[in-house]
């Protein structure tokens, strides 16, 4: 095994066993959009969920059938009918959807029983359940339109689902559901797994579908300037979902981003949405750091916020010892009352946990990010790093192309997290005057997409 294999695996596997020992125990929903299926991506994604599994996460899989249904149709050279973003299903598409669930609930188990040597499903036991855990209402008429067999969840088995998964199973739930008196309804994935995820109180809801994500400048064409905005506060999706019209197909921005939305709401603290086209994108979004996805991320149990005066003297409290220490630059309560508008905090039952300020120059197009602090109480558990999402969120959102700090202590944090080490030269003429060269900061630069 060569020499530079080891020195390039060995970091990585211990930079994603902090995620390990993180997602143990928990419970994550993944929605598979049908296109995924349809594009031979089963195999692979099988294989990760398997791995995924392995290292103590409980899945309920839930999957969709949207392309298996239309090809049914088209072979009976029936019509696929829709309205208000849903199908309208009749006995025909009734029919191709039964039959669309029984094939693909086949496909699936079977990936998950491979078991070759040399396979990543080597040695792997998988466990899929199914069965009747979803009780189904019909959508019935709607703007004068009957959607006939289509329906809505009506209520869950969730004793049942989560007695599966203490099991060590992982539950495989397909579209459908049944009402008390035994008739079908034809049921949405993307329907389906929030409500599980929302029932069981999921500690993730993800969507593997057919777009990468949601884009910081929506509706904008993919670019370097566009990338994939990878955290998007709930309040913050909330106010773009409102913004977006009304989602009809799945490539629309607000199809998925609705149901992050409501999962959250609901009290399922993170929701992804990520591509299936990309090769290994649940582990990539699971157990890296940035992910390649967009996460909604609830923040009601934290406050993450803009700083107000009030806030001025746990700002002091929290930064006191590191100024003592020498690791940040002491700053009077004068300066602090000055400037309260730039900080933005994170706090908990009104302790505040972290802040950083942003001092912009706009001119340059860039803003230096000022006394990022973390408790000492709450460090490791990624406060800093929600904080830094947050300031390059404030930054974007004046049209600043790049961030930058100025640090003694703290390089290898910045450098992981996007930044690279600059000369001091970079910074704009009128923070370069108050540089101490005594101090001999580090300068670290961050571009935002």
């Amino acid at each position: 095994m060569s020499s530079v294999f080891n020195f390039t695996f060995v970091p990585w596997f211990r930079s994603v066993a902090p995620y390990i020992h993180m997602h143990r125990g928990k419970t994550f929903v993944v929605g598979i959009a049908g296109e995924a299926i349809a594009a031979g991506k089963l195999p692979h994604i099988a294989q990760d969920l398997a791995l995924i599994q392995s290292m103590g996460v409980k899945i309920v899989l839930v999957h969709g059938f949207r392309p298996q249904v239309n090809e049914q149709l088209k072979a009976k050279g029936h019509e696929a009918k829709y309205s208000h973003g849903m199908r309208i299903t009749d006995e025909v598409a009734l029919d191709c959807a039964q039959e669309a669930a029984g094939q693909l609930r086949y496909e699936i188990e079977a990936a998950f029983s491979q078991g070759l040597p040399n396979t990543p499903m080597a040695g792997a036991t998988v466990r899929v359940i199914s069965g009747n855990f979803i009780t189904a209402r019909p959508v019935g008429i709607v703007d004068g339109v009957d959607f006939q067999h289509s329906g809505m969840v009506r209520k869950l088995d969730t004793a049942g689902i989560k007695r599966s998964l203490d099991f060590g199973a992982m539950v495989l739930l397909s579209p459908f559901g049944f009402s008390p008196t035994g008739e079908a309804f034809n049921l949405t994935m993307e329907e389906v797994a929030t409500s599980v995820a929302t029932a069981l109180q999921a500690d993730k809801l993800i969507f593997l579908t057919e777009i990468p994500g949601i884009r910081i400048h929506p509706g904008e064409p993919e670019s370097e300037d566009n990338p994939i905005d990878t955290e998007l506060p709930l309040a913050a999706a909330e106010k773009l979902l409102a913004e977006l019209p009304d989602a009809r197909q799945p490539t629309d921005t607000a199809f998925y981003l609705q149901h992050c939305v409501k999962a959250c709401k609901g009290g399922v603290e993170r929701s992804h949405i990520l591509s299936f086209a990309v090769d290994g994108a649940l582990l990539l979004e699971i157990y890296v750091h940035d992910g390649i996805g967009t996460m909604v991320v609830d923040e009601k149990l934290e406050a993450l916020r803009e700083a107000k005066a009030d806030d001025v003297g746990g700002i002091l409290q929290l930064i006191e010892p590191f100024e003592k220490d020498g690791t940040l630059v002491k700053r009077s309560r004068t300066e602090i009352e000055r400037d309260i508008g730039n900080y933005t905090i994170l706090e908990h039952d009104g302790v505040i946990f972290a802040c950083a300020a942003l001092y912009p120059y706009p001119e340059q197009h860039t803003a230096e990010m000022a006394a990022l602090t973390v408790s000492p109480d709450s460090q490791s558990q990624g406060d800093g790093e929600r904080v830094l999402k947050r300031i390059e969120q404030r930054a974007r959102a004046m049209g600043l192309n790049s961030i930058f700090v100025l640090t003694t202590r703290t390089k290898h944090w910045f450098l992981k997290r996007g930044f690279v080490q600059t000369d001091p030269d970079f910074l704009p003429e009128a923070r370069r005057r108050l540089y101490n060269w005594d101090r001999k900061s580090l300068v670290l630069v961050k571009k935002l997409g």
